[in-house]
Parts: C-alpha cells; structure tokens; sequence
C-alpha cells in the first residue's frame, strides 16, 4: 500500500508592516472621529437644553467687542491729541539722521491734519521724500534736505530745486512741491523757486512750522486753492 504524503500546509501572507501601520493609523483615526463626533453631539444636546447660556455668551461677546471699540476709538482721539501737540526745536531736528528728518516732516504734516502723510524717501525716489493730501485736497510732495551742522552746512542750491521742479508734478502730481531744510538756501534758488511756483521752507520758516501749531499752508505763500472736497476734507 502507498501511503499518502501529508497535504502541505498552504503558506498564508502576513500583511506588511506599512499595512499594519496603516491599518492602526485608520483605526485611531476611526476611533478619534466617533469620539468627536460623540462630543460634538453632547455638546449640542446640553446646549439645546441650557440654550440660555448661549445668550449669556453672545452678551458677553457683544459687551467684550464694544469695550474694543471703544478702547481703539479712546486711543485714535489720544493719537490726534498728540499728534496736534507735536512739536520740534531745531536743535532737536539738527541732530537726526536724515531719514528720521524725513520721518519728522511727515509727522508734521499728519499734525496739520494729512492723514495720508508718509515718507517715500530713499534711493529711487525721484526727488520726493514726503508726500501728503491736505485736507482741503491738495497734493503735496516734499523733498528734504537735512544738514548735519544746520545753517553752518552746504548751502541748498538751485540744482536741488531743478530736481523737484522736473519731477514733483510731472511724476508724483503734485499741487504743492516743496523743499525742507534745516539749512540754508541760496539766493539763485529762493530765485529759481518763485519763478517756477516752487515753495522753499529754510531754517527759519522751519523754526516756526516745527515749533508751533499752524499747518504750514498758513506759513507759505502763493499756495494754490482749495481742490473740491475729497474724503481727505
């Protein structure tokens, strides 16, 4: 007789271990979510049932947002206060940098109520350093010019008002160009300025604008009028 060979045992695959992986990380996933959702569903039931207290936390909210609004509103009329009290002395203005000179024009003039005043100043700027709306919607573009020594420093002549004039209105659309310094300026440039309705502002004009309250459009002369009412006015 022959004997019969005991049938293999057929080999069964083991999954992977990236499928085990797999497999735990669907199930956490599984049991993460229904968990969620159990919660969220609580969350709802109580709520429904105590639906007082969600009046409670919207009164709360509305309260918590006025109190913003009015802290914010507070520190925007504290800022204005400020602002219109702002003041320079020309010692003080001797001594900065020049970039925080053009920072210190453009203050002024957001004292004098040109809330769009910013400084534009640096390479490339193509002779504006401050540009600002009045609020009588004029256009003002501003070219600084800063002295380290003050009235004992270079002089700003005319070629410095040529730059502001090829560019303060053809580029930037001024109304009103102007150029600061905390020095001196020459007799051909105070020349040169009026002949092409440019507006210098020298040591001594700035003494007065910077330490004082007017705006400077009271401080010039010859500035042109009004344009209509803008969301500036």
């Amino acid at each position: 007789m022959t004997r019969r060979r005991p049938s293999a045992r057929r080999r069964t695959r083991r999954p992977s271990r990236r499928q085990q992986q797999r497999d735990a990380q669907l199930l956490v996933f599984a049991v993460v979510s229904a968990a969620a959702v159990g919660l969220v569903v609580m969350a709802v039931n109580w709520l429904l049932a105590h639906w007082w207290v969600l009046i409670v936390v919207l009164v709360l909210a509305v309260l918590a947002g006025a109190g913003w609004l009015f802290n914010r509103q507070q520190r925007a009329r504290w800022e204005a206060v400020r602002a219109q009290g702002l003041r320079y002395g020309l010692p003080q203005l001797d001594a900065l940098h020049h970039t925080r000179f053009e920072d210190a024009v453009r203050e002024l003039m957001q004292r004098d109520g040109c809330r769009d005043a910013q400084r534009v100043g640096g390479r490339g700027d193509l002779g504006a350093d401050v540009k600002a709306t009045d609020p009588f919607g004029r256009r003002w573009v501003i070219q600084c010019k800063h002295r380290r020594n003050g009235v004992q420093g270079s002089a700003v002549g005319t070629p410095d008002l040529q730059v502001l004039n090829g560019t303060a209105r053809q580029v930037h659309g001024a109304d009103v160009a102007v150029i600061v310094t905390n020095g001196r300026v020459t007799g051909p440039a105070v020349t040169f300025a009026r002949q092409q309705r440019l507006h210098v502002v020298d040591r001594r004009t700035l003494a007065v604008w910077a330490s004082g309250s007017r705006p400077l459009w009271e401080l010039l002369r010859a500035v042109p009028p009004p344009r209509r009412p803008t969301p500036m006015s």
